[in-house]
């Protein structure tokens, strides 16, 4: 084994029950509370050196597996799922650099474990769950091996620390006279990653938008609960609109409130969710002619639209080339790995947002085949709070995408981060429409943990 190589020596799983102030609504269905799933991973290098690495991410059920079986029974089938994978993990994740142990571990043991927990269930978990399971450990498993070795393991994604280049992992889109061999990650990063960035606001579907929407349950905690409290405070210029997709009418003015709100005090970038739901390409196409026609300093305004159709790119097979011909048009939910991301190119998608939340190795493959093929990034959250956060906000600022980074916990749960706020308060609160990453540092993802004073649960 090469000294620069680690395997996995031992895996832990914590879970961490989190409540939101306010509710948030994803697709069909409306949250109250998560549980945020925390990993310790220790690894040792070739040479004896070990390290422990953590990472994190909410078990967000109602976006990762849409169904009628009940938010709590979806979130006990992944905890199990998770305490599982902690042994497989261990017993299977192999020896390398960890782009190297992800992807083999997302091509063999996960979908193994996959398939293992579904067996004799009437509703299958899908492959987007266990991914977000997963995620936790890739994390970890990150962070570890940049702790091994002392580096921030950014540092790490080139030739000089991984035994496989690219063309190990993804191949060009068809008809391409050029490969990935010879060619790593770290070329499509940037040299210099932003420290202080954008930052967008998530304005959910049943968020109140003005004193007349209050209905007196509003949680009074000393955190705005109007959209103009919020833009006030933060010095937003993002905005993040969630739309519900199956009625035209309803999004329309949506739509137009966000947008003279925001327009009306200093707010630059509006994006459009459509939150999945949307079954025909025309459905978005009349909203934004009518936009383009009734509200043309709001349709200017609107940098991108974000996954209208829902998740399963290959189910239906949806030429979406007259959205993207009208805003950009990108991937989100459906940009499961860097095969859908390719898939989603030859519909007509524009760009792709990637969440840590799908694994950093993942991300950081699909943000290679996107680059590579011209295609434009976001980074979008999942409510990431606590440790989630940090590289959330790290692949954004390494991406290079088209503005920003999206972070939304401060809106849902902002007591949930105090511990990690105290060490790094420009990325848990949001100050003059951006967030400030230059308290991270050191070695692995730079957390610093030895700073955050934070009491976990026993190991489940």
């Amino acid at each position: 084994m090469k000294s620069k190589a680690i395997r996995v020596c031992s895996a832990e799983v914590y879970f961490l029950p989190t409540v939101l102030r306010v509710p948030l609504k994803f697709g069909p269905e409306t949250v109250t509370s998560v549980v945020c799933l925390r990993v310790r991973v220790e690894v040792e290098t070739g040479a004896g050196q070990r390290a422990e690495g953590w990472g994190e991410t909410p078990l967000s059920v109602s976006w990762v597996w849409p169904s009628a079986l009940s938010v709590a029974e979806r979130t006990e089938r992944m905890k199990a799922f998770s305490k599982d994978l902690a042994q497989r993990v261990v017993a299977e994740s192999g020896v390398g650099h960890p782009i190297e142990m992800g992807y083999d571990f997302m091509e063999g043991p996960l979908a193994e474990a996959l398939e293992a927990a579904n067996e004799g269930q009437a509703a299958e978990m899908p492959y987007l769950a266990s991914l977000v399971a997963f995620s936790a450990f890739d994390i970890a498993i990150h962070d570890a091996f940049g702790l091994a070795h002392g580096v921030d393991v950014y540092q790490t994604y080139n030739g000089d620390w991984m035994r496989r280049d690219l063309a190990d992992f993804v191949q060009p889109a068809k008809g391409a006279d050029w490969s990935f061999r010879g060619r790593y990650p770290a070329e499509f990063l940037i040299e210099k990653p932003a420290m202080v960035m954008p930052v967008w606001h998530l304005v959910g579907g049943v968020d109140a938008l003005e004193a007349a929407d209050l209905t007196g349950s509003e949680p009074d905690d000393g955190y705005p609960v109007t959209l103009p409290d919020w833009i006030e405070q933060d010095g937003l210029k993002c905005l993040k609109v969630k739309l519900r997709g199956t009625d035209a009418e309803w999004d329309m003015e949506r739509l137009k409130r966000v947008g003279r709100i925001g327009l009306g005090r200093g707010v630059s970038w509006l994006s459009a969710d459509f939150n999945c739901t949307v079954r025909d390409p025309a459905y978005v196409n009349e909203i934004l002619d009518q936009l383009l026609r009734d509200e043309p300093e709001i349709f200017s305004r609107i940098l991108y639209v974000e996954q209208p159709f829902p998740y399963e790119l290959e189910e239906d097979l949806l030429d979406v080339r007259s959205v993207s011909a009208r805003k950009p048009l990108f991937l989100d939910e459906s940009a499961h790995d860097w095969r859908f991301v390719r898939l989603g190119r030859d519909l007509g998608w524009s760009g792709v947002a990637l969440k840590t939340c799908k694994t950093q190795t993942g991300a950081l493959l699909s943000l290679s085949w996107a680059k590579a093929h011209g295609m434009p990034l976001m980074v979008q959250d999942l409510t990431n709070p606590m440790l989630a956060m940090i590289p959330h906000v790290r692949l954004a600022a390494h991406a290079g995408t088209i503005q920003g980074v999206e972070c939304n916990a401060m809106q849902f749960y902002p007591e949930a981060s105090l511990p990690e706020e105290a060490v790094h308060p420009g990325i848990y609160q949001r100050r003059d429409g951006v967030v400030n990453l230059q308290t991270l540092g050191g070695a692995g993802m730079g957390y610093r943990l030895e700073k955050i004073q934070r009491q976990l649960p026993d190991p489940a």
